[in-house]
């Protein structure tokens, strides 16, 4: 199935046809059209849902548990997080090579999936 991507799309006002463009918004790909005349931009809906999926669970706080294994902590990870990240098929299999963790200030460690696109 061809994506709405790969066509060539007009302008409703201009009739022009539109350029295609990527914007990187916190850290996400969001395809999107414009017209070079009139500048209406038009996103790409599998984009726009992706990334509110995102901002939904950005908003939300969770309660985790720490424990200890060995001479290490351990965090439980709710479901719902490694859900949206498994959108990413290989993520499971890749899983210890692609995690990150970092102290980025007293009382905040981040934890990466994957790079951050700049």
């Amino acid at each position: 199935m061809k994506d709405i991507f790969e066509a060539n799309i007009l302008c409703d006002k201009c009739n022009i046809k539109t350029d295609k463009k990527i914007a990187i918004k916190d850290g996400y790909k969001i395809r999107f059209f414009e017209c070079p005349k009139c500048k209406e931009k038009i996103y790409h809906p599998l984009d726009l849902k992706e990334y509110q999926e995102f901002k939904n669970l950005k908003r939300r706080q969770f309660n985790v548990k720490l424990r200890m294994v060995g001479n290490s902590f351990s965090v439980t990870i709710p479901r719902e997080i490694i859900d949206f990240e498994e959108k990413f098929a290989q993520m499971e299999n890749e899983m210890n090579q692609m995690i990150r963790l970092s102290l980025e200030e007293p009382g905040r460690l981040s934890l990466r999936f994957r790079k951050i696109l700049e």
